[in-house]
């Protein structure tokens, strides 16, 4: 790779695309050919990066030769169809979506936790869901520390875990409600999401449990390498843009101090908690654009039995996505 890294990005031209081609030009990463890819229809428009325009091309099998990498982002169905010929064609893969995360033969890596299985040098890695990425960033050096053996969280989720068409859509029901005119009705969601919130993020299963609640307590277990944990969780979408928040309660084996906490949770890489005197702890406003997850609000009870709080907000496009794959790429490739 003495040119640099032969990089391809499937789904290019989504939020995540953008957010991957910023991110890989903000850390350094050497690019050598960048092969941008995405659907029929966008081929043949260009996207800027380091300066230039480069070419969108359609994705299929035949795009990956040559490639040393392949970061995916444009959904399972696509992941499922092509990640094949990209580990066909040599490449490391890094894919996005929910297509690999459950198959026990490929890591499920957030570098900061469970970073060590990329020493193996997998072909095929996948990336968490972003809001499991905002839970375990403080809750595994809690974890790791005291094991806690259930937890319960419910998320706050931007619109931008559902893509572009959802941030466009919150915004042109924002804009009618200024303009005292009647809203656009809604065809990303199924209720108006401004000024609004829907306690549905995913699709419901035979016993009313949301796919993205399920990715919460799957991706926890093995992220962690505990299946004994038991996560429950309420996954809801907000009129928020771009990152996400949780709102946790976990028991651990021991009582824990606020003190004890914030020293685990700060000596982490990649997560700190919010200055003391933040008394409302952290926003989603506020973790925008960050790479670091935010903490607050930690407090802890004694009865029935010892039990720790906390508000973790974090950006979905950066750590929730982008930002976690080219960490495994970074890693993968000794980059870094």
């Amino acid at each position: 790779m003495a040119d640099g890294v032969r990089t391809g990005i499937v789904g290019a031209t989504g939020a995540v695309g953008a957010e991957l081609l910023a991110i890989l030009a903000e850390r350094q990463f050497p690019v050598g050919e960048l092969r941008l890819l995405a659907s029929a229809r966008s081929g043949g428009t260009t996207l800027r990066f380091r300066g230039r325009e480069h070419p969108v091309a359609e994705a299929t099998p035949q795009s990956f030769a040559g490639l040393d990498l392949v970061l995916f982002s444009a959904g399972a169905d696509r992941s499922r169809a092509l990640a094949p010929a990209a580990l066909d064609a040599g490449a490391f893969v890094v894919d996005n979506s929910s297509a690999f995360r459950n198959d026990p033969a490929i890591p499920l890596v957030v570098p900061e936790i469970n970073g060590a299985l990329l020493d193996a040098k997998p072909r095929l890695v996948a990336n968490p869901n972003c809001t499991t990425i905002v839970f375990l960033m403080p809750f595994a050096p809690i974890h790791r520390q005291v094991p806690c053996r259930e937890a319960v969280f419910a998320s706050y989720q931007a619109v931008s875990g559902t893509g572009a068409a959802a941030m466009a859509e919150l915004e042109a029901q924002t804009r009618a409600w200024a303009a005292r005119e009647p809203a656009p009705a809604p065809s990303v969601y199924p209720k108006p999401i401004a000024f609004n919130v829907l306690p549905l993020v995913g699709e419901l299963d035979a016993d009313g449990v949301s796919s993205e609640e399920a990715k919460g307590q799957q991706e926890t277990r093995k992220i962690l390498g505990d299946p004994s944990i038991h996560v429950s969780c309420t996954c809801v979408r907000v009129p928020t843009w771009r990152a996400h928040a949780v709102a946790a309660r976990v028991w651990p084996e021991r009582a824990v101090t606020v003190d004890e906490v914030r020293a685990w949770i700060d000596a982490a890489p990649g997560v700190r908690c919010v200055p003391r005197d933040v008394a409302c702890g952290p926003t989603p406003q506020e973790a925008a654009g960050l790479d670091d997850v935010l903490v607050g609000r930690l407090r802890v009870s004694a009865s029935p039995r010892p039990a720790l709080s906390f508000f973790a907000c974090g950006d979905q496009l950066r750590k929730g996505a982008a930002l976690n794959a080219i960490q495994i790429a970074e890693r993968l490739l000794g980059v870094a």
